[in-house]
């Protein structure tokens, strides 16, 4: 192989993106620098924070720049090493996705153990998606015994993994929400939840109401707007709220308001705070102990949605954007 393939970023969407933003562009096969990996990408993964790397705009993590490869967790096969202690053959987690090959510092890959889970698993559950779970319920917004729980967008890839170490935690209750019918019966029958909410059904703050009449103590929050308007009004004194992600904005043209409501959190004592996953990236190796356990006893129930083929990525990530994946959406290379 002489030539590799990569997804650009070719203009800046504005509104809902289109696969018009994106090119399939074919390139040398990148050299080796001292300390470098070749890395054969087998698996990429699109989410939803990649949508934010599309504007011009400074944030935690700097702007995908035009007419280059976009760029995310993917985790591949060394082909050719000039690192020492990482061998050709070694299967690694790195940050240069969206392309078949991958030159990578060595600093920045760190080698996956294939015993303990298959490789699509080191970019969902073992990954940042799984400690974006962890992290949330046991440091950000902790769950406590006999605590009523609540998450939105349960059924993708943070939310599947969140409702049932929710209930590993002590919750005496777990609830939902999903968009259709089809995603919240799985949210019951797959994910152990107790009860779903089909945002598309009607109201959410009526549909909560219903499943949780004496109120929540801990919000998982991946979409914002009225998910969040209604946790706070069902909110019960002391209550904690994780601010994850915000889904329902990802589109927005002009400014979002914020909630209406949020000076309820001062009358209730409670509170509401944000989180970025790379804050908790110490947090790894107790997590990926746990989780692998709970793999291997078949007490975590994991699924992943899978696009076939790079050129397919651009079609995986609009398809995650707009809820089409069940579980973690990946792309298999």
């Amino acid at each position: 192989m002489t030539v590799n393939r990569e997804i650009h970023l070719v203009a800046r969407p504005v509104g809902e993106p289109g696969t018009d933003s994106f090119h399939l562009a074919t390139t040398a096969l990148p050299e080796l620098a001292a300390g470098q990996v070749l890395v054969r990408n087998t698996w990429m993964s699109v989410d939803p924070y990649m949508r934010e790397r599309m504007h011009d705009a400074e944030s935690y993590l700097p702007p995908f720049r035009l007419d280059e490869p976009l760029d995310g967790s993917a985790i591949g096969e060394v082909v050719a090493s000039r690192a020492d202690g990482i061998p050709v053959g070694a299967s690694v987690v790195h940050f240069l996705g969206w392309r078949q090959y991958a030159a990578v510092d060595a600093a920045a890959a760190t080698v996956a153990d294939l015993t303990l889970a298959p490789a699509e698993a080191w970019l969902g559950v073992l990954g940042t998606t799984g400690l974006t779970a962890y992290a949330a319920l046991t440091h950000v917004a902790p769950v406590r015994e006999g605590d009523v729980v609540l998450v939105s967008a349960a059924a993708g890839a943070v939310g599947s993994v969140a409702g049932q170490l929710a209930r590993k935690l002590g919750a005496a209750r777990v609830i939902g929400s999903a968009g259709g019918t089809a995603k919240a019966k799985r949210l019951v029958q797959d994910f152990g939840y107790d009860a779903a909410i089909d945002y598309r059904a009607g109201s959410v703050a009526g549909q909560l109401a219903e499943a949780a009449p004496d109120g929540i103590d801990v919000y998982v929050d991946l979409v914002g707007g009225d998910h969040l308007v209604a946790a706070i009004d069902a909110l019960r004194n002391g209550g904690r709220i994780a601010m994850v992600g915000a889904i329902s904005s990802s589109n927005a043209t002009e400014p979002v308001p914020g909630p209406g409501n949020l000076f309820a959190l001062a009358a209730k004592d409670a509170t509401l705070r944000g989180m970025l996953v790379n804050s908790y990236f110490h947090l790894f190796p107790e997590w990926i102990t746990k989780a692998a356990g709970w793999l291997a006893d078949g007490s975590l129930h994991t699924e992943v949605t899978v696009a076939e083929g790079i050129e397919r990525a651009p079609a995986a990530f609009l398809d995650m954007m707009r809820g089409g994946n069940v579980g973690k959406m990946l792309v298999k290379l």
